[in-house]
């Protein structure tokens, strides 16, 4: 039993870090229609950020800090290279994988190619027990920053002017500019925002692991492609329920099967939810 919880609660922890990646993929394929391969830099951002920031000003400052940088460099990264090519979607494919690469390598040119000791806050590194099993108190933490972000980003969706003009933007990009909108800050803000939850993501990646490396983000990013495709490309919610299955299932895998097996089995459950509903969880592109 105590197995079982502390497999479930790891499992559910790594579903938030999942989602956390996959709710900015989401968002921004929503609305721009760019699949952001390059969106794991900016989790490595936020999180080499608030690694160099740590020691100066004190970890709950370098996590803005951190979160910052990441939004700003997906701002930028909208502006500059993104917004010449919404029309054209192989170049698109072609600049966010050649950044992704580049951002690696800047990386490892400034900071070296190993892994960094993470800076961790020191309940993170407590254990509370649960029916006899003793669950690290991180875990927690990634489950209520994954809770706090859903529940922010759909009421942002619903209930402010961005968030509506950003929805009637996915149903009808045409439609929006006609009323004098100008759907491009909707772009960069779209950007900012899934930055600053890659970033997020990557602080918490950082925290769940002990440690931050260059290659960390685009690693994590595979399986938050797969969570975003099972959910459905454009959904939150879609991309909630899907992080939690696969990091269920890849937790529990792993633990009762050979080693690398619950990778595989995330891979054979991307199959078999493509093969029997290709659009995903979600049917269709939605925000919420």
């Amino acid at each position: 039993m105590a197995t079982v919880i502390l497999l479930t609660l790891t499992g559910l922890g790594l579903a938030a870090l999942y989602f956390l990646i996959a709710s900015g993929l989401s968002l921004v394929f929503g609305l721009a229609g760019v699949l952001n391969f390059a969106h794991g830099l900016f989790l490595s951002v936020g999180a080499y950020a608030t690694w160099w920031a740590a020691p100066h000003i004190g970890l709950p400052l370098a996590v803005v800090v951190g979160i910052a940088a990441a939004a700003a460099t997906g701002a930028l990264v909208e502006l500059v290279l993104i917004r010449p090519l919404y029309t054209r979607h192989t170049e698109q494919v072609l600049v966010t994988v050649g950044l992704s690469l580049a951002g690696v390598a800047l990386l490892q040119s400034v900071w070296g190619a190993d892994a960094r000791v993470f800076p961790r806050p020191e309940r993170a590194s407590h254990v509370t027990g649960i029916l006899g099993a003793k669950v690290p108190d991180d875990r927690f933490l990634l489950i209520g920053a994954a809770v706090l972000v859903l529940g922010a980003l759909l009421a942002f969706l619903r209930w402010t002017r961005y968030g509506l003009i950003i929805r009637a933007g996915v149903e009808n990009r045409a439609m929006v500019r006609a009323l004098g909108i100008d759907v491009r800050n909707a772009f960069t803000l779209v950007f900012a925002i899934g930055g600053a939850l890659a970033g997020l993501a990557g602080i918490l990646g950082g925290m769940y692991f002990t440690s931050v490396s260059p290659g960390q983000g685009a690693s994590l990013l595979i399986f938050a492609f797969i969570v975003v495709v099972i959910g459905g490309l454009g959904s939150i919610t879609g991309s909630a329920i899907a992080a939690v299955g696969v990091g269920l299932l890849q937790q529990f895998v792993n633990y009762y099967g050979a080693a690398g097996a619950g990778d595989v089995s995330v891979v054979v459950l991307l199959a078999v939810v493509l093969l029997l509903r290709p659009a995903g969880i979600a049917g269709r592109a939605v925000t919420a």
